[in-house]
Parts: C-alpha cells; sequence; structure tokens
C-alpha cells in the first residue's frame, strides 16, 4: 500500500489492531510517501482490504497493490484458542466476506478484463464455432471437447453474474455485450456451415442436443456453479471454462447447422436448450457469488447491489420455471 508519508501512525495503528494482519514492513519511496508491504491469509484479506480503502482511498497517493504470496517462512500458526470452530463462524456470518480465497478486488480485475470483447475473443468464439460444428458432425465427442477448450466463454458470462451481484451496470453492459457477439457470431458461423455441408438431424451429438431434459438443466447449473467458484477460490478457470463451454458451445454450434440446413424445428429445440444453459449458469453463477459472500464495499450501494439481485434473480428463476415447464409439458404430456 502507498501512502502519503504523514499516514503512516494512522497505518500503523489500524494494522496493529487487527489480528488478521501476520506482519507488516513499510519504507520510503519518494518525498512524502511511504510504501507500507503487508503480509495477511488470502480467505481473510478481504475485511483488511476494505479497512484501508475506507480510510486511505481519499488520498490522491493512496494506491493498493494485491500479490499472491507462495510460501512465508516462518509458518504462521492460525489460531488454535476456538470452540469448535464456533467463533470463526461467527465471524464469517457476522463479517460475510471471508469465505472464499480471492479477494473481491481481484476477481473484478480479472472479470472486467476478460470480458472485454476483443479481436481474440472474436477469433476464438468463430474458430471454437467451427470446430465444434466440425465435431457435431462428424459424432466425435474429442473434436468437441477440443473446441471448449478454445471457446472463451467462461469469463463474460462470469462477468454477468459478478455484475448482477456488485449491482455493477458497466460490468453488465461488458458481459452482456460480449456475450451476445459471441452467442450471434457462433449461431451464424454453424449456419453457415449448414449451408454448404450435409446435416443429418439423426447424428448422436446432434440428436442429444434436440432431446432436451431435466439432466441439461443440472448440468448447466453445476457447470455455472463451478465457474463462479474458479474464480472464489483461485482454481483454474481454464479447466473450469471447459465445462461452461461444454454445456453453451456445441448447444449454439448444433442449432446454427441445423436451421442452416433447413431443419428448422431441430435447430429451434437446440436453441432453447441453449437458452437453457445460459440461464442456468448465469443463475448459479449469482448464487454461488452470493453464497462465497460477494457484495459492493459500501453499505449504500450493497442495499442496491441486494435489490437488483433479488430482481434478478426473479427473472432467471422464472424464465427458467416456464422453460421446465416446456419441457416436462413435451416428454409427458
Amino acid at each position: 500500500m502507498i501512502i502519503p508519508a504523514e499516514r503512516w501512525e494512522k497505518a500503523c495503528e489500524l494494522l496493529e489492531e487487527d489480528d488478521k494482519v501476520f506482519e507488516f514492513w513499510y519504507e520510503e519511496i519518494a518525498e512524502k510517501k511511504i510504501v507500507i508491504k503487508i503480509l495477511v491469509d488470502a480467505e481473510k484479506s478481504q475485511t483488511v482490504i476494505d479497512k484501508l480503502k475506507d480510510n486511505f482511498s481519499k488520498y490522491d497517493t493512496f494506491r493498493l497493490l494485491l500479490f499472491h504470496v507462495e510460501a512465508s517462512l516462518p509458518v504462521e500458526d492460525e489460531e488454535e484458542e476456538k470452540t469448535e470452530g464456533e467463533e470463526e463462524k461467527e465471524e464469517k456470518k457476522e463479517e460475510g466476506k471471508e469465505t472464499r480465497g480471492v479477494s473481491r478486488e481481484e476477481i473484478y480485475t480479472e472479470v472486467k478484463d476478460q470480458s472485454d470483447l476483443t479481436r481474440v475473443y472474436v477469433l476464438l468464439t468463430a474458430l471454437s464455432a467451427i470446430v465444434a460444428s466440425i465435431g457435431v458432425l462428424r459424432d466425435d465427442v474429442a473434436v468437441i471437447i477440443g473446441a471448449m477448450v478454445i471457446a472463451p466463454m467462461l469469463a463474460p458470462n462470469m462477468g454477468l453474474s459478478l455484475a448482477t451481484t456488485l449491482a455493477d451496470s458497466d460490468l453488465a453492459r461488458r458481459a452482456v455485450k460480449t456475450t451476445t457477439v459471441g452467442v450471434v457470431l457462433s449461431f451464424l458461423v454453424s449456419a453457415a456451415l449448414g449451408l454448404i455441408l450435409t446435416v443429418n438431424p439423426e447424428t448422436p451429438q446432434i440428436a442429444t442436443r434436440t432431446d432436451i431434459g431435466l439432466l441439461q438443466v443440472v448440468l448447466a447449473l453445476a457447470a455455472g456453479s463451478a465457474g463462479a467458484l474458479a474464480y472464489t477460490k483461485a482454481l483454474s478457470s481454464a479447466v473450469i471454462g471447459v465445462m461452461v463451454s461444454l454445456a453453451l458451445v456445441p448447444a449454439i454450434a448444433t442449432s446454427g447447422l441445423l436451421v442452416g440446413s433447413a431443419h428448422f424445428t431441430k435447430g429451434f429445440q437446440a436453441l432453447i436448450l441453449f437458452f437453457i444453459n445460459l440461464i442456468c449458469i448465469n443463475l448459479s453463477g449469482v448464487l454461488t457469488f452470493i453464497t462465497q459472500g460477494f457484495e459492493p464495499s459500501s453499505w449504500w450501494e450493497a442495499g442496491k447491489a441486494r435489490r437488483l439481485t433479488k430482481k434478478a434473480l426473479i427473472i432467471w428463476f422464472t424464465l427458467l420455471a416456464i422453460l421446465i415447464a416446456g419441457i416436462i409439458y413435451t416428454q409427458y404430456f
């Protein structure tokens, strides 16, 4: 953290009284500026970060830089005197910000950067649609998984979920724009391939995506939750991204192929599957971020975020209920 030199005593007082801080050091880096290096457990970092922001963000020289520390010696011992974990549970319940391994600021920065509409995103989306279409037509699971590896679908969907949770309109616009372009581009590329290639609706990989069932709903919910956890727990987003893309890209590619080859009814069914997956991924993403304690740092923004989140959840649940009702009706009536 970089702060004005005259604020050093205040910073020292805050850090010394905070039991979440293992250790801190400081040095002068310029005239009237000091840098403080603070060692804190990642899972308990959010309250420390918020406290420092609340006290020092009003100063022009304030900067807070976050780094991951692979190891620290000697190893810091966890608090031993706890009554069956009750004190820790109460603290987490009260603060609601220490249930994850990565701070809100780190996740927000990563998701926001990856939610931008770039040339690389457009190129990877087009390539993944081509590869997925070929894999579906050839009934080749390995090729389909290859398409999922290069498909950049995870970040913008998690961006929309995070924006809903934090009531961040700027991030929401970025995520919606990027997701929309990706979906439309994937559909158009696949439809173009459907015009020039022979498409057999009875091909197993196509048939499974036009026969919609409740298992697809469960799969998409699991994918969205895993995607959110990948960010909050600093897991490999590349691996989880394959699962999210697996729920989205083959479905939209199948729909495009069928529409391009004039199999409109089947194409519409595959499109419904895609929207089911999209809704479930974003719904479970929002729920996962909420359970991980994500909310804006200021109380007035937190209230706005909670109201927006409730409205968004009502919309997602309503849309999902309508689609599930349609599935049940087509299967049993």
